[in-house]
Formats: C-alpha cells, structure tokens, sequence
C-alpha cells in the first residue's frame, strides 16, 4: 500500500464535493443512491462498501436506510482520513468500520456480507472477472450485489475522444463494456443480473454539472481547490460530454444475487 500513489488529492476531493455534495465523489449524491437502491433493504444488514470514498454514502447506509454495520473500504489514506473524521463526528463508530485494503483478493472471510455496495468506484479496477468471483465468495448466499459504475460501449479500442477524455481525467480507468460486465457477473455464480443504461440521464446531468461549475460553483469551488484545478476540470467535463454524447461513456446501475 506504501507504494500507492493517491490519485485523489486534496484539491480534488475539496472540488468534487463542491459538485457533488459533502462526502460525495460521483455524480448524482444522495439522490443516485437513493435510485441504486431502490426496492432494496438494508435493514439491520451487514453492508460492505467498496471504494467508500469520503464518507458520505457509509453514513448515508446507516442513518437512512438502517444498516446494522457497515464496512467501508478504499486504497487511499486521503480519502479515509476524510471518511474518519464524519464517521466520529456524527457518532457512528459504533456502525461503521473504515478499512484500508491493497488492490487484489478482498480481505475477508467467504459470505461475511449480506449486501455489497459499490457506486462508482469499480471503473478503478480493471480485472471484472476477478472482482465479482471475490464479491460472490465474501456475500451470503441469497446476498446482493448492488452497484454503479462507469462503462464503456464496447470493448476494444478506445476511441480517440475517449483516450483524450481518459487522459485529462488523469485517473486510472479500468473501462469495461455493459457485455463484459454481465459475462463476469454470470461467470462468478451470480443469477438475477440487471443492468440499467443511465447514461440519458448522466448526459443532462453532466451538461448541468459543467455549466455551473464554469458559471455558479466557480468562485467556491476556485476557493476551495484552486483555479487550476477548476479550470482543468471544465475542459474535463467538456471532454467527457463528447464521449457521453456519443454513448460511448456508459454508466450503469448493476445488480445481481448470489444464490
């Protein structure tokens, strides 16, 4: 873990939340969530979230949809630090375990969840097929698998709009297709797959997200992560809008149980 650089800077995070709401890293804040869980109950459920970010949706898990546990876990210290600091100050210790893991084999014990979470956050981890063969073995039998993440149309070569959006994201995208999504799912054991296209809804969105941060957000957001970050992350926006456009930019709703 020592040898992880942290992608998620400061500045980052502090611009982010300025899109996205406090303790939110991806589009849509409480409101997605609220979309990917629909008809679901958490209740009294042991939850684990990976990639859980600064905080936000663990809390989220717990005081609105009634959680009995929920275990975070994410392979950047920042991040964490962040998460940390909400968990304690709203009380919730007692609810919420923060992790830190490395890249690989999820570090617990086979069906130690009822529920695994994930929003936005697998698009970091390129080998699918691996990642869900772990998510099946560490759910209970009769668990679900309830997730969003960012996909790519196809497989195969990026476009050059694509590599050119992935390349001022300056993250590390592992994109995969909505069919390998699916093969990997079915592969890992796992029955009752349902994927949902959100990208009609992430391209208003995204339109909206890049207009006010060039316009409304921009002084708080200059103030909170610095102009150049918010500049750069205009161009960003207007990169990714092109490939949303096109639908080569796929983000998805994912679910699945283990039998």
């Amino acid at each position: 873990m020592s040898q992880h650089e942290e992608e998620y800077t400061d500045s980052l995070i502090d611009f982010l939340e300025v899109v996205w709401g406090e303790g939110y890293l991806s589009p849509g804040g409480a409101e997605e969530v609220s979309r990917i869980l629909e008809g679901s109950d958490l209740r009294g459920r042991h939850v684990l979230d990976i990639g859980c970010g600064s905080g936000g949706i663990a809390m989220e898990l717990v005081e609105k949809y009634g959680a009995g546990r929920v275990t975070g876990i994410d392979i950047e210290d920042g991040v964490l630090a962040r998460a940390a600091s909400r968990v304690e100050a709203r009380g919730l210790l007692d609810r919420i375990i923060l992790q830190r893991v490395d890249p690989g084999p999820l570090p617990f014990d086979d069906a130690s969840f009822d529920i695994v979470f994930s929003k936005d956050s697998m698009i970091h981890i390129p080998d699918k097929e691996a990642l869900f063969a772990e998510v099946h073995r560490i759910l209970a039998p009769g668990g679900w698998f309830i997730a969003s993440d960012w996909l790519i149309s196809h497989d195969g070569e990026p476009s050059r709009e694509m590599k050119h959006y992935v390349a001022l994201e300056g993250l590390s995208f592992g994109m995969a297709s909505p069919d390998r999504y699916r093969t990997a799912l079915e592969a890992a054991g796992f029955d009752q797959v349902r994927m949902i296209n959100r990208n009609p809804w992430y391209v208003e969105v995204a339109r909206r997200e890049r207009d006010a941060i060039a316009g409304e957000l921009y002084q708080r957001a200059c103030a909170a992560a610095g102009k150049d970050v918010v500049d750069h992350n205009v161009d960003t926006w207007n990169a990714m809008l092109v490939v949303l456009e096109s639908g080569e930019h796929c983000p998805h709703h994912l679910r699945a149980r283990r039998p």
